[in-house]
């Protein structure tokens, strides 16, 4: 039987899953939406992933990052639960061994990653804002009545972008509405878009930080031109955007698993797992805690939020 690794990241806007070999060769992968039910997305992943994996295989290590993580990996019996900025570095080492800063940006947040001889030696993260993000981008995209897909092609075009106030998605909103009615073509305010998340991104996320190259662009956003264009001329300077690069986390997170594995065996099938949280507030000292109560099978298997023992009862 061949062994293989599941690496699943789940954010906010999307889960991103992947299967890879000891070799950390991708056997499968797949890019779903959340859409707000991490657990629910996680099935439907896992379903479909199973369904593509070769049916002589055997999964001998799941890991979980993204904000879900902990969750996900209760549900699922993980046995490497990371955040993203370990997982994104792990990931993007193995296939770019001198990488030395890493850009990406998601659908809710963004991170910078800084590394030298292959170790994270600083970082940051941007998680106050949508200004800088694939969500905000993709709520400009309905706005104007063009595809998302299409932002980057059209950025391409402009040879006159507008300056867009993106510091703050309510001033980017309005700034972006007076200039389409003042006459402004839509390639130059998409242009003007994707310059002000560059900005936006080095002067929040970047802020301090030495920025050297090999760099590596990741997250959905990488896949736009036109936000490329802007950071390679910014920044003067060559980026990577790798064919897998909004996978990164969820392959770094799998290739921790193969690293960290036991003698366990991992079930995919999804239909003999009821997972459930239930929210509360514990009366049962002055604290009052929220606390949110995880459910396997009709089984408590854990209890966050309580600040004493007795909101774990």
């Amino acid at each position: 039987m061949k062994e293989y690794y599941l690496g699943i990241d789940i954010g906010s806007i999307s889960t991103k899953g992947v299967i890879i070999d000891n070799d950390n060769n991708i056997i499968t992968s797949l890019y779903i939406w959340t859409e707000g039910n991490p657990v629910s997305a996680v099935k439907n992943l896992i379903k479909e992933l199973k369904h593509k994996m070769p049916k002589e295989g055997v999964i001998k290590g799941i890991g979980t990052t993204g904000s879900a993580r902990k969750l996900i990996g209760l549900m699922l019996g993980a046995n490497v639960v990371k955040n993203e900025i370990t997982a994104h570095a792990v990931g993007t080492l193995a296939y770019y061994p001198d990488v030395r800063t890493i850009l990406e940006i998601g659908g809710q947040d963004s991170k910078m990653i800084i590394i030298d001889n292959g170790v994270v030696v600083d970082y940051s993260m941007n998680t106050l804002c949508a200004a800088g993000t694939g969500s905000f981008l993709t709520s400009q995209s309905k706005r104007l009545g063009i595809p998302i897909e299409n932002f980057g092609e059209m950025a391409l075009k402009s040879k006159n972008p507008v300056k867009i106030a993106a510091r703050c998605t309510v001033f980017a909103e309005s700034d972006l509405i007076h200039k389409a009615q003042i006459g402004y073509s839509k390639e130059d305010i998409i242009a003007g878009l994707c310059k002000s998340i560059v900005l936006n991104y080095l002067n929040n996320v970047g802020k301090g930080k030495r920025i050297v190259g090999p760099i590596v662009f990741q997250g959905g956003v990488s896949k736009n031109k036109g936000v490329l264009k802007y950071f390679e001329e910014i920044l003067k300077s060559s980026v990577i955007v790798d064919e897998n690069s909004h996978l990164m986390g969820a392959i770094g997170i799998a290739i921790l698993s193969r690293k960290n594995r036991t003698d366990q065996k991992y079930s995919l099938d999804m239909n003999n797992i009821d997972f459930k949280t239930i929210g509360s507030e514990c009366s049962l000292c002055s604290n009052n805690c929220e606390v949110l109560k995880i459910y396997k099978n009709n089984e408590l298997i854990d209890t966050w939020g309580n600040r004493c023992p007795k909101g774990s009862k």
